[in-house]
């Protein structure tokens, strides 16, 4: 029940974002802006947000997770989803080095990547602790959504951004890793697919607002550098920053 009223909160909170920020973009051009409706570009994360929210806790969801488990064994732990989530941002980061051309300037892509990682972190960890959901083992009540799967998807949703244009299979070559960062998280029996799905589709939706609003900080001191980039690193009970820069 509680996943389903959060379900409402977010299509009402979208509504709101999206006919501000729609005014914005009517009144400033920029050569990578969309033509599409903020709304037909949230599409996906939305439907991935709602679909996640009504099979949560469902007899489909828990066979699912059983299924899953004697696939890869009871005892069946390898921990790559704590080194995959990173891989999108070091993706950016090795790109900003070998000078392949970006939406936006190393300064710029460091803002929003702040921007959207702090963001969807917050939410994250703020949903967990109002749905309270136990983890597939019964332990700890934080398990919807998935925080290693929705940071997987905030980088690879800003790799997406900077580099569909210049370089597609660059560009969409991080959702690989997320999608596996989700993966060895139900394998690990440490989510169940919904935790994944509503991760994934929060970190799509808050990327996607960033970049709609982009830029939402319009203040870059380093226009003449390149080859530096600046992105947050999260986990569960830290916070830090990490940087890329070519020498």
């Amino acid at each position: 029940m509680v996943a389903k009223q959060f379900l409402l909160f977010l299509m009402l909170t979208v509504t709101v974002l999206s006919g501000c920020a729609q005014s914005v973009i009517d009144s400033t051009t920029t050569p990578f802006k969309t033509k599409k409706s903020f709304f037909r570009k949230a599409a996906l994360p939305l439907g991935m947000i709602a679909g996640g929210s009504l099979l949560s806790s469902s007899d489909l969801e828990l066979d699912l997770q059983k299924f899953v488990r004697r696939q890869t064994g009871d005892d069946f732990l390898w921990r790559a989803d704590d080194y995959t989530r990173f891989i999108p941002l070091a993706e950016i980061g090795i790109a900003n080095v070998a000078g392949i051309e970006a939406k936006n300037h190393w300064f710029d892509q460091s803002k929003n990547l702040f921007i959207a990682g702090y963001a969807t972190d917050w939410v994250t960890f703020k949903i967990k602790e109002w749905i309270f959901k136990r983890r597939p083992t019964g332990r700890q009540p934080n398990s919807f959504p998935s925080g290693h799967t929705s940071f997987a998807f905030m980088g690879a949703s800003v790799l997406r951004h900077e580099y569909q244009d210049t370089a597609p299979l660059l560009g969409y070559s991080g959702y690989f890793f997320a999608a596996t960062t989700g993966g060895f998280r139900m394998a690990n029996n440490e989510h169940f697919i919904s935790d994944v799905i509503v991760g994934a589709g929060i970190a799509m939706l808050i990327t996607e607002i960033v970049y709609h609003f982009d830029p939402i900080i319009p203040w870059n001191p380093f226009k003449k550098t390149r080859g530096v980039t600046f992105f947050p690193t999260i986990d569960e009970d830290r916070y830090g920053v990490a940087f890329s820069m070519q020498f």
